[in-house]
């Protein structure tokens, strides 16, 4: 084997791979496996080995279901509830200097998703870095999902058995901090760390820039479709909680359960939690970060509002059609009138006539989906780009981009798609097949320019200067599309229709009796 496919960390000696132009050391373990006692514990110190440790496979996924764990037609990763572990992707050939730290975050609504799935290889985006500079290093993480990561059952702590808040989101920190304690190793500057997601690992970021924890641990962070209002008061987690137990042991020694449940009778739980939220609060999600006063002390809202989130430069954006995915694949927005009216109903009635008026054709398909988009992503991560543009670099932008068969399958620009330019999707032959029947240039353009900017601002702290800052005076804008532009105050009429909405942000509930 090539020498530089061994590294020791602080925790023992790894073996990586040569992949071409690129060496990875994969299925790394941050933490130790959260399992046994450890199951609902916050994470706990890696044992160190003796000897080498094989580096080359992938680690298991976070337990969920099946469809999300998909590598190739056929083939799944396995899933278990030993899953904290991380990659490390990087370029063969050294560097005179440390290189600068990109570390996804991948998505899945806090309940699908591993860092294995081959959209977030990284290989175009690391060949890429390599055009105009040193090249970056690139680290992709898993995390707990679902309620063994996303669900505060801190209630059901008894004095022999601990329950902690927070698991998922605690995972990203230690995995923060182990790229902090290990990354020069691989060639890495601990100093210029950017973190970034997409859906609910842009949530993540956007909740660890509010995360006491994860001060430091990161210079930069980009936030592709956050949900920054999808972080549950205490009032919503402690319900929640009371409801998947009574879902798993009706009615039985909560603690015991939790304790002695199987992973097939905790997501069957989760599933039932899932689809009694979506019903009573339309447009919430029970999986995800809790206000638990501690570890995650307010709301982020709040924390970019007052300004105690972490100042750190940020960019954030959405896509221009976020919700258009959603009713064909995850029924799980407010994108019909029905689910849109009890929203309002249960949160401010009075702006529901303001915003829809803002959506012409209301209430038509087209509309309600983009009234569910907004609200989810485009709304709440325009807030965030406001408060936080007073004390920190903050730029902004939408992705408009979407080659003609994806206006032909009704998805336009939608929900994800910008992941596409990120990891150069362009390049593949599934890439190509997109844009037979046309857009194959505007789909290399676009990668381009998301790319350049993406690296250039992992590499400085700003993305390339024909971005401007977003304030709140100007809105100024990056839209990325065949003919890449920066607009002033893009959608005002919207943007002035949602001022001053706070979904459930601030709503208060009472215990259910389900």
């Amino acid at each position: 084997m090539a020498e530089n496919t061994r590294v020791t960390t602080v925790d023992g000696v790894l073996e990586g791979k040569a992949v071409g132009d690129l060496i990875t050391w994969r299925g790394i373990p941050y933490a130790a496996p959260p399992v046994g006692s450890l199951r609902l514990r916050a994470p706990q110190p890696v044992e160190p080995w003796k000897g080498v440790r094989d580096a080359t496979e992938w680690g298991n996924a976070s337990v969920q279901h099946k469809r999300g764990t998909m590598l190739s037609f056929r083939k799944y990763q396995p899933a278990s509830e030993d899953c904290l572990t991380l990659n490390v992707l990087a370029p063969a050939a050294p560097s005179a200097t440390p290189r600068p730290v990109m570390v996804f975050i991948h998505g899945g609504a806090y309940t699908i998703g591993t860092s294995a799935t081959p959209l977030y290889g990284g290989g175009s985006l690391v060949r890429r870095s390599l055009q105009d500079s040193d090249g970056i290093i690139y680290v992709s993480v898993n995390y707990r999902l679902g309620a063994l990561g996303y669900l505060d059952l801190t209630q059901f702590s008894t004095p022999a058995r601990q329950f902690d808040s927070n698991l998922g989101l605690r995972d990203q920190v230690a995995a923060l901090e182990w790229v902090q304690l290990n990354i020069a190793r691989f060639g890495g500057d601990a100093n210029n760390v950017t973190i970034f997601g997409e859906s609910a690992g842009a949530n993540a970021v956007t909740t660890l820039l509010a995360t006491p924890a994860a001060e430091g641990l990161f210079q930069q962070a980009i936030s592709e479709s956050s949900a920054p209002g999808l972080v549950a008061t205490h009032e919503h987690a402690t319900q929640w909680a009371r409801q998947f137990v009574g879902f798993l042991c009706d009615g039985g020694n909560a603690a015991h359960a939790l304790d002695n449940a199987d992973v097939e009778q905790l997501g069957r739980a989760g599933t039932k939690l899932a689809f009694t939220v979506l019903k009573e609060t339309p447009g919430l999600h029970p999986f995800g970060p809790v206000v638990d006063g501690d570890f995650l002390p307010q709301n982020p809202l709040d924390a970019y509002q007052d300004g105690s989130a972490h100042a750190v430069p940020l960019i954030i954006g959405t896509n221009s059609r976020e919700g258009t995915l959603f009713p064909k694949l995850l029924d799980a927005l407010p994108t019909n009138p029905e689910r849109l009216d009890k929203m309002f109903a249960l949160t401010d009635p009075s702006a529901k006539d303001v915003v829809t008026e803002a959506y012409p054709g209301y209430p038509d398909e087209a509309s309600a989906i983009d009234i569910g988009g907004d609200f989810t992503f485009w709304k709440p991560s325009l807030e965030v780009a406001e408060s936080h543009s007073r004390r920190a670099p903050t730029y902004s932008y939408r992705y408009d981009f979407a080659p003609r068969v994806m206006k032909w399958l009704g998805l336009d620009a939608t929900h994800g798609f910008e992941l596409f330019a990120v990891f150069g999707i362009n390049e593949t032959t599934f890439g190509k097949l997109m844009t037979i029947p046309g857009g194959r240039q505007a789909f290399t353009d676009v990668t381009e320019n998301v790319q350049s900017q993406w690296l250039q601002f992992a590499r400085t702290g700003a993305p390339l200067p024909n971005w401007p800052k977003y304030d709140e005076d100007a809105r100024q804008t990056m839209i990325f599309d065949a003919r890449t532009r920066v607009q002033r105050d893009p959608r005002r009429d919207r943007r002035q229709a949602w001022e001053g909405y706070r979904g459930y942000a601030s709503q208060k509930t009472e215990p259910s009796n389900s």
